[in-house]
């Protein structure tokens, strides 16, 4: 075993465990540090026994047995616990040294620790690792940002132990200076909620519309995992389907209708009302957390509040294919949000994103991986300045096939009192967005009515603004500065 190792761990939970055993089956020795007493002791004598670890049982002890330009990678809780990391880790340091983040950090935290870092000569990068333990250990999807002269030091270790896809190209590449790679892994976790989202609106209306058991439910969701929408949600929701509880009866039924977050699709919500960006679907699928999570207001209302009651009359095999033409169109609507909202940042930040590339690093390893991103690539590589994926050839074709069928099932649901927020509010984007002419010309006249805020002309310049006295004086006719919050 060597002397002194090649990256440091610390954090050695179950995310900074599987990272290491990954890191050590692609050759590195790795010393691991926990603060917590007896962690790393336990690691040790269990799955790191006999292997190229090096045990560190403080800051200063896990510095000491790295080789320089040290490597020190965190898995830790994101928010204070990082900064206090940080700050224990700086004085010990040298110019040159590397941190690396790989939790969820918010991607404004990223940037403002690598300023803090590279003030103090060291070098720093926020990386998204998405595939949960699993991907940890076998090969995950990994987002790197930060200081752009760490890259060739890291690179080799970080593609080693990622995903591959097919061609054998790695799961990772750099996104970015500053908070780049935690901003595209909070846009992968918001498009991950929506995906989520979608296919429990899907098994709903399975459940409450068509009437299907669990095994029919797994037998569609497995038959669509083979096609457009071959994917890893799909393929373990088909799973999920298959799992009985001790008596005999689904699982699934069993657990209680109350979905938990941990923030990322929310900082992804608010980034895209920031950015005004409109992120319809995932700010749907954030808030069909919030409202699974008021259990007991529900249960009430259903007692008081009524709706349709409708059974599903028609062709079942006909409706679920107008379901997956619906699944799918939305999906194209959710990654065409996120991909507008990372080209908006980009802008905004000064990035320079390869919007192709972050497809191909979710293509494996990562919770969205599927089939669906390949097609993402190509449009990116046909076309690398498209506005809207939407208007991709192959998305636009495969959004014309779907239409009618979404339309159908959308009407259903509604009639039915099924709630489809993601599905019907894609829709809505969908309409809206191909639509030339919106109503918002009557909202630009109320808000210049009430408040004076000016409005452009279709028969003037774009920038040209005008005011009218809707109320013949009355209240003066000054106009009010024009700006956009």
């Amino acid at each position: 075993m060597k002397n002194k190792a090649d990256i440091g761990m610390i954090g050695m939970a179950v995310m900074g465990e599987n990272l290491s055993m990954n890191m050590e089956r692609h050759g590195y020795t790795v010393a691991v540090y926990d603060i917590w007493d007896g962690v790393v002791d336990k690691f040790m004598n269990g799955r790191g026994k006999g292997k190229n670890f090096i045990p560190a049982d403080s800051f200063e002890d896990l510095v000491s047995k790295l080789e320089t330009p040290r490597v020190v990678m965190m898995m830790i809780r994101a928010g204070a616990p990082v900064d206090e990391t940080i700050g224990k880790l700086l004085p010990l340091l040298s110019p040159g040294d590397i941190i690396i983040d790989g939790g969820n950090s918010h991607f404004p935290d990223t940037d403002r620790r690598c300023k803090l870092v590279e003030e103090h000569g060291m070098l720093y990068i926020g990386t998204g690792v998405s595939g949960g333990a699993e991907g940890a250990y076998i090969g995950p999807s990994m987002m790197p940002g930060g200081s752009p002269e760490a890259w060739p030091r890291v690179k080799p270790i970080l593609q080693d132990i990622c995903a591959k896809v097919d061609d054998g190209s790695p799961c990772c590449d750099w996104v970015g200076e500053g908070g780049a790679g935690h901003f595209v892994k909070m846009v992968h976790n918001g498009i991950e909620y929506g995906d989520m989202q979608l296919i429990c609106e899907a098994y709903q209306v399975m459940r409450d519309y068509l009437g299907m058991t669990a095994e029919e439910m797994h037998a569609v969701f497995a038959d669509w995992n083979e096609g457009v929408l071959d994917s890893y949600l799909i393929g373990i929701t088909a799973d999920i389907l298959t799992r009985k509880d001790e008596d005999g009866s689904p699982l699934l039924d069993k657990i209680l209708d109350t979905a938990g977050q941990k923030g990322t699709g929310k900082w992804t919500a608010i980034s895209a009302l920031d950015e005004g960006i409109p992120l319809t679907l995932i700010g749907e699928a954030v808030f069909a957390r919030c409202l699974s999570a008021v259990k007991e207001e529900r249960v009430a209302a259903s007692k008081i509040l009524s709706g349709p009651s409708v059974k599903f009359e028609g062709d079942r095999g006909a409706f679920l294919a107008d379901l997956k033409n619906a699944l799918y169109a939305s999906k194209i609507v959710s990654y065409a949000q996120g991909y507008s909202l990372m080209r908006q940042a980009a802008v905004t930040y000064g990035w320079n994103l390869n919007y192709g590339g972050i497809a191909l690093m979710w293509r494996g390893g990562c919770i969205i991986r599927s089939v669906f991103l390949g097609k993402i690539k190509e449009a990116f590589d046909q076309d690398p300045d498209i506005t809207n994926l939407m208007l991709a050839p192959y998305f636009k074709d495969a959004l014309t096939n779907a239409e009618d069928g979404w339309r159908r099932v959308a009407a259903a649901g509604i009639l039915a009192g099924i709630p489809m927020p993601a599905m019907t509010s894609a829709l809505a984007y969908f309409d809206g967005y191909r639509t030339e002419r919106l109503p918002a010309n009557l909202l630009q006249a109320q808000r210049d009515y009430f408040g004076a805020h000016t409005y452009e002309r279709v028969d003037a310049p774009r920038g040209q603004f005008f005011h009218t006295d809707w109320m013949n004086g009355e209240v003066g006719d000054t106009a009010s500065t024009q700006y956009n919050a």
